[in-house]
């Protein structure tokens, strides 16, 4: 295997480590701006229930106040009709208190009706209220969580990029070279051949680069894979007899981190 090879094994996994920790340092605010989301849904909707209900009484107090005065109005005209002299004029009263009495049924039943509606809102308030208290609850619980996965993951990320920064310069610049182009284009600038095949494409390897790959003494190959362009190497623990779990080989990219 080429000398770089192993270092460069190394670094990506470093590489995708720290990709990895970043996206989840970058996934906790959305997972916040989520659930804070929710949690003003909640309140909104608590609100809206709110208003709604002190709307419905507003709406009943302005209903009894019409009640009360079409009533006076229907008892002034009744005191009317004893003192009038003539049945035009009774006629009249008795036509405007039939009126009246009508009004007063028809606002009656429009308080029954705001009522009804009350009660049906007045019945919600507890769950607006349990999914409030839970959505804040989760939100608060989120914010702790995050902030301390977030500190606990960027000690992670400053420590690997250490190892990083340190790695790198043993790493010949042709090499190092090679591996940034790729991993820009290809996210990973280095896959593993197993069993004949390409294990980031699945595409297989040539028979003679295959043999190549596993040859080990062949210490100035540098083979990459004829369909996706990334750097090959071949771990001889894939290949190698199973054995004990204690016995077993050490694969190539533990053991170069392992080293570090």
């Amino acid at each position: 295997m080429h000398p770089d090879l192993e270092k460069l094994i190394a670094l990506q996994r470093l590489d995708v480590e720290l990709a990895k920790l970043r996206e989840e340092i970058a996934a906790v605010p959305t997972r916040i701006a989520a659930l804070a989301a929710q949690s003003a849904a909640a309140q909104a909707a608590r609100i809206t229930l709110d208003d709604a209900i002190a709307k419905e009484e507003k709406l009943r107090r302005s209903q009894e106040s019409d009640i009360q005065a079409l009533r006076e109005r229907g008892n002034k005209l009744r005191k009317q009709m004893d003192v009038v002299t003539t049945t035009v004029q009774a006629a009249a009263l008795d036509h405007e208190i039939t009126f009246l009495t009508a009004e007063i049924a028809r606002i009656e039943d429009a308080e029954l009706d705001s009522m009804a509606r009350s009660e049906f809102l007045e019945a919600q308030l507890p769950k607006a209220r349990e999914a409030l208290t839970a959505a804040e609850a989760n939100l608060e619980r989120e914010r702790t969580r995050g902030a301390d996965h977030t500190a606990a993951t960027q000690t992670r990320v400053k420590a690997l990029t250490t190892d990083r920064n340190t790695l790198r310069p043993t790493i010949s610049e042709t090499a190092l070279t090679s591996y940034d182009r790729i991993a820009r284009t290809r996210g990973t600038a280095l896959s593993e051949g197993v069993n004949g095949k390409c294990s980031a494409c699945q595409m297989m390897i040539r028979p003679q680069s295959w043999q190549d790959l596993r040859d080990r003494s062949r210490h100035d190959l540098m083979l990459t894979c004829d369909t996706c362009g990334r750097m090959l190497y071949w771990d001889p623990a894939r290949d190698a007899p199973q054995k004990k779990p204690a016995d077993r080989e050490e694969s190539i990219a533990a053991r170069i981190v392992r080293s570090l």
